[in-house]
């Protein structure tokens, strides 16, 4: 049907983008999260693309001589066309400036073709003529869903941009800074920041916890609390949507039940609040990437741009299992693809000198003990996540194990803690282990420091 049709193509953008990266070899970093080997139509400029994020994802410079050598190395050069064909690219193109239009171009070809093949199997899948139709469409589903997922790549948004959002559509339903080159970014919790010393530049910190103990709400209570001292967060949400994370965010700066502000419910006492926490969250240095099935090395290509542009204070991950290795087949270790996820994320961190805060699943394990309290070993397809991390703390809360007529039976002397949260730090690289004790106000999904607390213990 398509044979006398050439697919779509322009080489003359393929033979731009490999030239702005051998003018400039940090261009590598506009693009890698947009464009794919697999995206480049003619084969020795995809050996040259190829060999560009190998240097990056090692890291090493990119250049005529690097690029020329990792081509040699994989028996790739000559068949390409020696180092002729790279001094050709390199004086193809004035300037790297434009390297990210010219990888919009090959990106949308792509597309096109990954369209054109998919339609292709789902005419096949017509002319197999099978008894199960339902199956069949499913098939045929699958292959337009596949292309869309993995036709593009999410960026970061202002948090600014999430909530004016947010306005607009309650509109419509209802008619200081620190100095942040070196120093070490506070998380908003004395107790916390006084047993870590606060949260250390390079460090990869580990918060896991058993589903709905609030990891993502203690995430984004620390990145609203360093963003308040100045420090710039950028949250990977890989699980939640940007208008989901805007909503828990203005929600808890509001003091505004999240229930009620999903469906516009409030006086005229809370929507005034509502405003002026839009204006205080809109002037914090918060930024939102939710592009889901996130791989390494796209989330590190982000991360670096965003630091370059705005100097990045702190990273958080939500969550590291969700995120893709660089063999992301069905049938690859999982364990051993978690693992170099987990090493790749402490490497970020020593690369920005930033801490990496990752939220992580919890293994079942956990549950077949009578006490439900987290142990390092609890941590799903763990492999080196407990050797990379420098600090992993633990999410703990009795009134998830017990009901109040429970524990008033079994500890009578004791008041019921409700909404009490345990903060178990299991290991500290750098100093003492501990727990510090928090409130969690779960109808503003928000973690808060105990009046008057004693300290860690």
């Amino acid at each position: 049907m398509y044979a006398e049709r050439v697919l779509p193509h322009d080489i003359e953008a393929e033979e731009a983008v490999i030239g702005a990266l051998l003018i400039d070899g940090e261009a590598i970093h506009e693009i890698a999260a947009l464009l794919h080997p697999d995206d480049f139509y003619r084969e020795r400029n995809r050996w040259c693309y190829e060999a560009a994020l190998a240097l990056a994802q090692r890291p090493e410079a990119v250049d005529m001589a690097t690029m020329g050598h990792e081509m040699a190395r994989l028996s790739r050069l000559e068949e390409a066309g020696g180092y002729e064909y790279l001094s050709q690219l390199s004086s193809s193109v004035p300037t790297s400036v434009n390297v990210e239009y010219y990888a919009q171009i090959v990106q949308r070809t792509s597309v096109m073709r990954q369209l054109i093949n998919a339609a292709s199997g789902i005419a096949n899948l017509g002319f197999e003529n099978g008894a199960d139709v339902d199956g069949t469409l499913s098939r045929a589903e699958d292959l337009l869903f596949h292309l869309r997922s993995s036709g593009g790549s999410r960026d970061f948004v202002h948090i600014r941009e999430v909530l004016d959002t947010y306005l607009e559509d309650a509109a419509a339903a209802t008619q200081g800074g620190m100095d942040q080159s070196n120093a070490p970014i506070p998380s908003g919790f004395p107790d916390l920041d006084q047993l870590l010393g606060r949260m250390q530049r390079s460090d990869l910190i580990i918060l896991a916890a058993r589903p709905g103990l609030g990891k993502t709400a203690l995430a984004l209570s620390i990145a609203r609390n360093a963003a308040r001292e100045g420090a710039t967060s950028a949250i990977f949400s890989l699980e939640m949507s940007r208008d989901q994370l805007g909503n828990r965010l203005l929600a808890a700066e509001a003091d505004v039940d999240s229930f009620r502000l999903r469906q516009h419910l409030y006086s005229e006492t809370q929507e005034r609040r509502i405003v002026d926490a839009t204006g205080v969250l809109s002037d914090l240095p918060i930024y939102i990437d939710d592009t889901p099935m996130l791989t390494v090395m796209n989330l590190r290509s982000k991360a670096r741009r965003l630091h370059l542009d705005r100097g990045v204070d702190l990273i958080i991950v939500d969550y590291l299992q969700l995120m893709q290795g660089a063999d992301s087949r069905a049938n690859a270790n999982r364990v051993q693809e978690v693992s170099e996820i987990s090493r790749s994320l402490k490497a970020l961190a020593r690369d920005l000198n930033v801490p990496v805060i990752a939220l992580s699943q919890l293994s079942r394990a956990i549950e077949s003990r009578t006490s439900h309290r987290p142990q390092l070993s609890d941590l799903r397809e763990s492999g080196s996540i407990e050797q990379d991390a420098d600090v992993v703390m633990f999410i703990y809360r009795e009134d998830q194990n017990y009901t109040e007529d429970q524990w008033n039976a079994q500890f009578p002397t004791q008041p019921y803690p409700k909404n009490m949260a345990e903060l178990i730090i299991s290991k500290h690289r750098h100093g003492a282990q501990g727990s510090i004790h928090l409130h969690f106000e779960d109808r503003l999904a928000k973690f808060e420091a105990l009046p008057n607390n004693s300290g860690v213990t």
